[in-house]
Formats: structure tokens, C-alpha cells, sequence
């Protein structure tokens, strides 16, 4: 497993993730920076950003301001579309490390696939910016397998993780199968189907075995794939602490594919790469 359950840790590619990150999408300005801080004084040590969220000075500054050392939090942000072109690979980095008021970003996603350039040419200023010191690692985000394997082609470094929406009710198995079989990490974001796993029946009775809530069921049960990391979104200090509470307890082979018959069932190319 790549998956370490006691310190919640993925070994990808060369880089070190914490499992569990804080998603930051729509959240912005004073209460993005409150959420920020709440979750570095819980435990996460994973926040992802972007430029097309607009919320990058507020994760700065609560990183700044965290008690947290900067070495122990992993910071991810995602390049827009829009700035996919060489030049503005580079500027737009550097304009995202000023807001982020950090020197180096641990991880830098191209954050979909863009017609402003060849993506050979964008990987290529993505491991420009890696070379010069502004990026630990790059990867992708919202690429198909086959976008995940050019980019990985054309990148001089390894593609650590590919972001894309994965929860129970949205299963891309031949994507996940695919970055199982080739150590890439797969960073779920919209992990809780934007709370829709709240009151799921199965979910529910699945967690009342372990006194678990459903939303707490479906974040083990991502975390129990090999190179998955989920990064739900939370705003108040109950539900930040409630999706930490998941290291604690482990879901059965039969519950693990309980909760794949959610969205048709496991397949048997993720079943086989999965152990179930």
C-alpha cells in the first residue's frame, strides 16, 4: 500500500502528500483564511489553491500566520487555462508565489486541459519553473487517461498526481485503475458529491458500525485506495475536524465494494488492482 494509515501519508512519484488535504474551491477572503488556519491547527498538512479560485492571498497569509512551520504544509496550486502558454506559465507562478507570500510551491497543476498552447510546451515551463527553484513537483488536473499519458510523456519529471472529481456516486474506474497501475496520485476533489453522501442509507449504515458519519465513510473509503487523496472542502471547524476523523478505523473488503455499487459497481481491471 502506498498509503501509510498511521501518519496519512502518499508516496508518489518522489513526492511525500499528506493523504488528507483541504479543498479551498469557492471559498475566498476572510473565510477561506479562517478555514486555512482552522485546518493547520487540526492537523492538515495539504492545502490546494488555484488561480482560478481567487484565493490565493488568503492561503498565504493563514499559512504565514499558522504556527505551523512552512516545511510540514504541502501547497498545491493550479496554473488557469487561460495562462497555459510558456510565458505566462512563468509569470503566472511567480504572481501565485506572491500571493501566496511563499518561495516554492510544493506542487504546481496545469488545472485543465488548454488550447493556448501544445501541452508539451506548457509541461515544458512547468519543469522550467521546477529547475529554477519556484516548483517542488508539477502534475495535472481534469485530464482524461489519455491527457494523463502525454503529459506524462512530455514532462522531463514525474506527473505526481492528476485532480479530478472522484466520490461515490462519480466513479472514472479506467482512470483510477490507470493512475493505480502507474503510481500517479489521484486527488479527489468534490470528494463528498458537495454533501451529497449526507444521509445516503448505505453510507449511513456502513458507519454506524464504526460510530462514523456518512461523509466520514466515503473519505475512508477513498483513502483505502492505493494513490487517492481526497480533498474535501470545509468552512466550519466541526466539519474540518469531523473529515480529519478518519485514520481511526478501516472499512472491510465487503464495504469497500458496497460503496463502489454506488455508481454501478467495481470493475474488474479496480478490483483486481485494489485486492477486492
Amino acid at each position: 500500500m502506498s498509503t501509510d494509515s498511521t501518519t496519512g501519508t502518499i508516496v508518489a512519484r518522489g513526492a511525500d502528500v499528506p493523504a488528507l488535504g483541504l479543498g479551498t474551491a469557492r471559498m475566498t477572503g476572510d473565510d477561506c483564511r479562517r478555514a486555512v488556519e482552522t485546518a493547520l491547527a487540526v492537523g492538515y498538512r495539504h492545502v490546494d489553491t488555484a488561480q482560478m479560485y481567487d484565493n490565493e492571498v488568503a492561503v498565504g497569509r493563514a499559512i504565514t500566520e499558522s504556527e505551523v512551520d512552512r516545511e510540514e504544509v504541502f501547497v498545491v496550486t493550479k496554473i488557469h487555462p487561460s495562462n497555459a502558454a510558456p510565458a505566462d506559465v512563468r509569470e503566472s507562478t511567480q504572481r501565485s508565489l506572491e500571493r501566496l507570500e511563499l518561495q516554492t510551491v510544493d506542487l504546481l497543476l496545469l488545472h485543465a486541459p488548454s488550447d493556448r498552447a501544445p501541452l508539451e510546451a506548457t509541461i515544458a515551463a512547468m519543469n522550467d519553473c521546477q529547475h529554477d527553484g519556484l516548483v517542488e513537483h508539477v502534475g495535472i488536473s481534469n485530464f482524461d487517461v489519455g491527457g494523463l499519458e502525454a503529459a506524462m510523456n512530455h514532462s522531463e519529471t514525474p506527473i505526481v498526481t492528476n485532480q479530478v472529481k472522484y466520490h461515490p456516486y462519480h466513479q472514472p474506474d479506467d482512470l483510477v485503475a490507470y493512475c493505480l497501475e502507474h503510481d500517479v496520485l489521484l486527488t479527489a476533489y468534490s470528494p463528498l458529491a458537495e454533501g451529497s453522501v449526507v444521509g445516503d442509507d448505505r453510507l449511513e449504515t456502513i458507519g454506524e458500525g464504526y460510530g462514523k458519519s456518512a461523509a466520514q465513510v466515503t473519505l475512508r473509503w477513498l483513502l483505502q485506495h492505493p494513490y487517492v487523496a481526497p480533498i474535501p472542502k470545509a468552512s466550519s471547524r466541526k466539519h474540518i475536524e469531523a473529515n480529519a476523523d478518519i485514520f481511526d478505523f478501516e472499512l472491510t473488503d465487503e464495504e469497500m465494494r458496497a460503496v463502489f455499487e454506488l455508481d454501478g459497481g467495481l470493475s474488474d481491471r479496480l478490483a483486481d488492482r485494489l485486492g477486492l
